[in-house]
């Protein structure tokens, strides 16, 4: 054992140092002499004392209990800008709100990037802007049709995944969602998963080669790719050591998956997982995306899902995904710095 640890042992077991004043109290009485030898003794005794008092049981109890405190989650707080769209802020004006908000960084949907680009702005800037503001891009939200059968409609959503790659990468992002676009709505075909897997297989390799990883995300009203399970087969399956699922809170609850599931992953296996919360009503199958509210606000079951990825070791981002309208009327900048502090607010009440 170190020796510093042990020294750290010490001062923290307050009944071996709440024993050490009290010997020195039990001595004042005692003559010139004995003091210089009392000192002495002290002296060699505490020095003799560091190896033995690692096996002491003082100390074992209060390693023990130290061990019992749940550590501290290293969760990233990321702002999805779903949540403040109405408002059609201009990215950078985005990035300045969710930087003054205290965000760690953002998940821009990929026509906004695009709308800033047509509009004359330069990605450089924004790239620039993002690193000055400490914010990252921890993902972004696109809809290439990576997952359909068709093989032309295929081919075309791969093209149009490695563009959206292109541009995260272009501002710093690593991710980027890879949603059942295309095989969302129920004229769609039910497709077969070990398909989808092999599909999914080379959009992940795509995502290497572009240095923008995508991750299977499900929509709980969809046809396709509604249930998480479906999704951790698809990631499985797939067999790529880049793999990763992007789960959602409404979604999940919209999709019946329920949250009991996460204990049994990875916390490498999840990257980014969108926060927010479902009312009591309507009934499930009712309700919309526009129903979302912040979390701690609704029923989802929050201690359950922060203990659970903070036993797995999840050290990813939690990003804020809304589309409340009520929310939309409100002043954008009001809407982030609420939307940060009630996920953190979840987050230390699920963990307590």
């Amino acid at each position: 054992m170190l020796l510093n640890e042990i020294c750290n042992d010490i001062i923290l077991n307050s009944a071996y140092y709440n024993q050490l004043n009290q010997n020195e109290n039990n001595m004042k009485n005692k003559t010139a002499e004995n003091n210089s030898r009392r000192s002495f003794f002290k002296s060699a005794s505490l020095a003799a004392a560091v190896p033995l008092l690692a096996h002491s049981p003082l100390v074992a109890a209060a390693r023990k209990e130290r061990k019992l405190e749940p550590k501290c989650p290293s969760f990233r707080y990321c702002l999805n800008t779903s949540t403040i769209r109405a408002a059609k802020l201009p990215l950078p004006k985005v990035i300045e709100i969710a930087a003054e908000a205290g965000y760690d960084g953002i998940e821009p949907w990929i026509g906004e990037i695009d709308q800033f680009v047509k509009e004359g702005g330069k990605l450089s800037d924004v790239r620039k802007q993002l690193e000055d503001s400490g914010l990252q891009v921890e993902s972004a939200i696109g809809f290439p049709r990576w997952a359909v059968d068709d093989d032309q409609k295929r081919k075309a959503g791969f093209e149009e995944a490695k563009r959206g790659m292109d541009l995260v990468r272009q501002l710093g992002g690593k991710r980027i969602a890879a949603p059942p676009a295309g095989i969302y709505s129920k004229n769609s075909p039910k497709v077969d998963l070990l398909q989808v897997a092999k599909r999914y297989h080379d959009l992940l390799d795509l995502g290497v080669s572009m240095e923008v990883i995508p991750q299977v995300e499900i929509w709980g009203p969809s046809y396709n790719l509604s249930h998480i399970s479906e999704a951790i087969f698809v990631a499985t399956a797939a067999n790529h050591p880049a793999a990763a699922i992007l789960p959602d809170i409404y979604h999940l609850f919209r999709g019946g998956s329920g949250f009991d599931w996460i204990r049994m992953m990875s916390g490498d296996a999840i990257q980014i997982f969108h926060v927010n919360d479902y009312p009591a009503e309507p009934a499930r199958e009712k309700q919309n995306d526009s129903m979302r509210v912040y979390p701690g606000d609704g029923v989802a079951p929050m201690k359950l899902i922060f203990q659970s990825l903070q036993k797995i070791g999840f050290q990813g981002a939690l990003s804020l995904e809304l589309f409340n309208k009520e929310y939309w009327k409100q002043p954008p900048a009001l809407v982030a710095k609420t939307g940060l502090s009630k996920m953190k607010q979840a987050v230390a009440s699920g963990l307590e």
